[in-house]
């Protein structure tokens, strides 16, 4: 069902000291009453009990609500489970979505390497180059024991740009990624003779309840003032649902983007991007849509 707000407020929050966000910061005065706005993706919990995009766009008086419109399935797991064992045969790591992450989780508790990772592994692997996109990408890097950096960079086009401003490594950088993967970081690397290797380590599927939740979230709340795709996956599997139940009101929605890529989607479909987040974050997506929601004069 569809994850909102109110949801997400509970004990854990408060004890944290994070709060609620919307129920201590309203809109100005002078704006219009709090707008609902729709995130398509999973919920995510952080210590304060909330998702942070929740918490982030409650600050600037928007009404989150997130519905999850993908799924993933883990692929050549084993495969992948060797190549980890042996860092020694590569320069370096690229991870540009956390489900690459889970991934090396899920190799690691799979094969009982995890003592292993520990203890050496880990260690091996640190004493070259992991970069990363976005700060939550990079945080679960960090929790499985790994030093990162390019988080900052905010998508795979400038991870590339910074990769290739480093180094360029006699041996391939490995680089975990799903069926869909964006060719431009590949492309930039191999066009500075920088070896990579990729391989795929899952697919992304629709998840079973794209269609129910998003009619619920209809009924029960309405057009939303604006819906935020996260990835272009992610545009493909919903679109055509909120297409229907938006009907003649669909221009009235502003549509917004976590990355490039995503925009790039959206712009293909001939709908209007009236924002992209400057970086993957909550923050940088907050800023994004205040100013394209906001009223003149706000």
């Amino acid at each position: 069902m569809p994850v909102s707000r109110s949801q997400h407020t509970n004990e854990r929050a408060e004890a944290h000291g994070c709060g609620t966000g919307i129920l201590k910061h309203a809109p100005c005065k002078d704006c219009q009453a709090i707008m609902k706005v729709l995130l398509l993706k999973d919920p995510k919990e952080d210590d304060c009990g909330q998702d942070p995009y929740i918490r982030e766009l409650g600050l600037y008086g928007l009404e989150a609500t997130l519905i999850p419109v993908l799924s993933f399935e883990f692929l050549s797991l084993s495969s992948f489970s060797e190549k980890l064992s042996h860092p020694e045969g590569y320069g370096g790591l690229i991870f540009t979505s956390p489900r690459a992450v889970e991934a090396v989780e899920l190799c690691l508790e799979k094969d009982n390497k995890t003592e292993v990772w520990k203890h050496s592994l880990k260690e091996k692997w640190n004493a070259k180059s992991v970069y990363v996109v976005g700060s939550a990408t990079s945080s679960l890097v960090n929790k499985i024991g790994l030093d990162t950096e390019g988080e900052s960079c905010g998508n795979a086009e400038k991870l590339a740009e910074y990769i290739c401003s480093r180094e360029s490594p006699a041996l391939p950088l490995l680089f975990p990624c799903g069926t869909v993967k964006g060719e431009i970081l590949p492309k930039m690397l191999k066009d500075k003779g920088i070896p990579m290797e990729s391989i795929i380590v899952y697919q992304k599927v629709p998840h079973p309840g794209i269609q129910v939740n998003l009619h619920s979230y209809y009924s029960q709340q309405g057009i939303p003032a604006s819906i935020t795709f996260f990835s272009p996956s992610g545009l493909t599997h919903s679109l055509k649902h909120i297409q229907e139940l938006s009907g003649d009101n669909i221009g009235r929605i502003k549509f917004a983007a976590i990355g490039p890529s995503t925009a790039r989607a959206l712009a293909a479909q001939g709908l209007p991007v009236s924002c992209m987040a400057e970086s993957p974050t909550p923050p940088a997506l907050a800023k994004g849509l205040r100013l394209a929601l906001q009223a003149p004069g706000c």
